[in-house]
């Protein structure tokens, strides 16, 4: 079976003009005269839309570039180790993420517009997976500031931080309250999605950078705030959403009703081994999804003591013995969502998988109230057929109906657990955050990750780097400067050319044009932070139809689910990786692809010397002979041509 993805386009051609286009453009833009206008070419270089919708903020298009071997290491480094540097400079758990993102950058992929996108995530989980593999490791600092951070959680949001700060020279603290480090990546997610050595070895390899951990450690119980503050010159609140939300319906105090959150924290502990016959999982997101999935791989146990019961264990009261596991047979699973199916907030993919295990799936559904038997025990869920009016679910009455079950897991929500740090509570188990990531009105906090808005791990990774640059401002006794429009890890080719020997001169004060210049990169305009390329300035008629290079998905069927707690998901090959990362069209920087250099009719664009290229300089005008037709940003696959005034 294959990866799941997005349907490819069955257009075959693209056109930017077409037969009887006779409207003129904006005036602005409509300056010709005969063949020639006042325009020049200017190399424009944006953000492209897969890194503008990463809330990591990766450099997609860069370590696509170093993958397929446009963009080389000056020392020599292989193409796998240039691409991983490139990819951790914003997000240090390429292989954790190439598996489990749900990919925004892929939908917001421009190659979607040609057939399909590229398989971004496939390429991340090849190259972190080949890290691990070769033991690839961060350095540490070349020197210590001497400040000190405390990181409160150990999850995604507090280790990216944790890796940032460490990266500044910071001396770092992990506190967290379980015995292991990785937070929703571990407790959160099963073991078939998020392989745990795969997991250690990311987090290794940033605790080798010099982090200090204090694991079984909880702020506010073990240790108070103003301690902490006094211990350290700052704190980064990284605790999560570890506490469930219960369904908000009468009934739902019976004691075998349990949160989506502690079902699948007892079962990635180990102690939850099995599940009663019937389940019910009221959601709809990826979360319920994950224990609907877990529920049907666990099965049951026929007989079971009261100890043993479900709750029992993900209340922490007892676990499962093993032994007393071993003959458990298939358990009934149906999910319920608000939205109809179609509409649901989990993944395509993961909706089709939960199917095939044999997980029901009921859409457009809201539960009523939980019914109980005389011990006080559910029985049932009594649902009703519902309508939803944008976020609030509207009940059609004389549809009611009932679901029998012995277990409710309700994945509908999630929130802080802030006991004994009530002070930072916003309201309802939330911390607030600024744009910079600091806590308002306290000096020296800073937030991130699902405690300001549970939304997806990359985003908690993303909150960590933010605030480690915030930090870093705080700890320096410098200004923050306002984020900008589009906040990501950006290339920056004065940096680059700086980093390979090729800086440009100093400026020699106010001058006109660059065209001659040394002290500047000719006609080079850098809005790669507040500009994001669209389809529509790229020339999509230069890319073939290529198919996407997909990893093969290991679907597992009703009859064979229970007990398969084997990773889904495999590599693609060597040379597959490669080959998708030709696809990327490198929106907003040069593709080197030769268009301009053909198609012009002046011979007035030519190749930069190759001792003096970078990324971004592989072609220049020359402006004596240019005429401004405007070919060469007819012609430019990736939108880096664009026209600007001239003489």
């Amino acid at each position: 079976m294959t990866e799941q993805g997005s349907t490819p386009s069955t257009a075959l051609t693209f056109r930017r003009f077409r037969d009887g286009d006779s409207a003129h453009r904006p005036w602005q833009e409509e300056i010709f005269k005969a063949g020639w206008s006042h325009k020049c070419p200017t190399y424009l270089h944006r953000t492209p839309p897969c890194q503008g919708a990463c809330p990591s903020g990766h450099d997609v298009r860069g370590w696509l570039a170093a993958v397929r071997g446009q963009d080389k290491a000056k020392d020599g480094t292989g193409w796998q180790e240039f691409a991983f540097r490139r990819m951790t400079a914003a997000n240090p758990f390429p292989a954790v993420m190439g598996r489990v993102c749900p990919a925004p950058c892929e939908d917001g992929c421009n190659r979607n517009e040609v057939e399909d996108h590229v398989g971004i995530n496939a390429v991340e989980h090849f190259v972190g997976d080949w890290a691990l593999a070769n033991g690839l490791g961060f350095a540490r600092p070349a020197a210590e500031t001497g400040k000190r951070v405390v990181v409160v959680g150990g999850g995604p949001a507090g280790l990216s931080a944790a890796y940032h700060l460490r990266r500044r020279g910071h001396g770092v603290t992990i506190l967290d309250d379980h015995d292991r480090l990785g937070g929703m990546m571990r407790f959160g997610i099963p073991g078939y999605r998020t392989p745990r050595d795969v997991l250690d070895g990311e987090i290794q390899r940033i605790l080798d950078m010099g982090v200090e951990v204090r694991l079984n450690t909880r702020a506010g119980r073990d240790v108070t705030i103003a301690e902490l503050e006094e211990t350290y010159d700052a704190i980064f609140w990284a605790v999560g959403t570890h506490a469930g939300r219960g369904l908000p319906v009468p009934g739902a105090d019976a004691p075998n009703c349990v949160t989506g959150v502690a079902f699948l924290r007892a079962f990635n502990e180990g102690r939850l081994q099995a599940v009663t016959g019937k389940v019910v999982v009221v959601g709809g997101g990826d979360t319920s999804i994950d224990v609907a999935s877990v529920a049907r791989r666990l099965g049951h146990i026929e007989h079971v003591h009261d100890k043993d019961r479900p709750e029992a264990v993900v209340l922490g009261n007892t676990a499962h013995d093993v032994a007393a596991t071993a003959s458990r047979q298939g358990a009934e699973v149906v999910l319920t969502s608000l939205f109809p199916v179609e509409r649901m907030m989990a993944a395509q993919h993961e909706i089709d998988d939960a199917r095939r295990e044999g997980v029901r799936i009921e859409g457009g559904v809201m539960p009523l109230e939980v019914l109980k038997d005389a011990s006080g025990r559910a029985r049932a869920l009594r649902m009703c057929r519902c309508e939803m009016e944008g976020m609030t679910p509207r009940p059609i009455a004389g549809t009611e109906y009932e679901i029998e079950c012995e277990l409710v897991v309700a994945a509908i929500g999630q929130k802080g657990d802030l006991d004994g740090l009530k002070e930072l509570d916003s309201g309802n188990g939330f911390i607030a955050a600024d744009r910079q990531m600091r806590v308002p009105g306290r000096k020296g906090h800073f937030v991130g990750g699902d405690v300001v808005r549970p939304h997806l791990l990359t985003t908690a990774i993303g909150h960590g780097r933010i605030a480690a640059e915030s930090i870093d401002l705080y700890l320096r006794g410098e200004e923050m400067d306002k984020r900008p429009r589009v906040d990501v890890v950006y290339f920056d080719m004065i940096d680059r050319l700086a980093a390979d020997g090729k800086a440009p001169e100093p400026a020699p004060g106010p001058t006109r044009g660059t065209s001659e210049s040394k002290f500047a990169v000719h006609n080079y305009d850098d809005r790669s932070k507040y500009d994001i390329v669209t389809h529509e300035d790229l020339f999509l008629g230069h890319f073939q139809h290529t198919p996407r290079h997909q990893r093969r998905h290991e679907g597992v069927n009703g009859d064979q689910v229970l007990g398969n707690f084997d990773e889904r998901l495999r590599p693609l090959s060597e040379a597959d990786v490669v080959a998708e990362a030709k696809r990327c069209m490198s929106c907003g920087l040069c593709l080197e692809c030769d268009n301009c250099l053909v198609y012009c009719p002046q011979d007035a664009i030519e190749r930069v010397p190759k001792a003096e290229r970078a990324p971004g300089r592989y072609v220049q005008t020359d402006y004596s002979r240019c005429i401004g037709c405007h070919i060469c940003h007819d012609v430019c696959p990736a939108g880096y041509i664009q026209m600007g005034m001239g003489e």
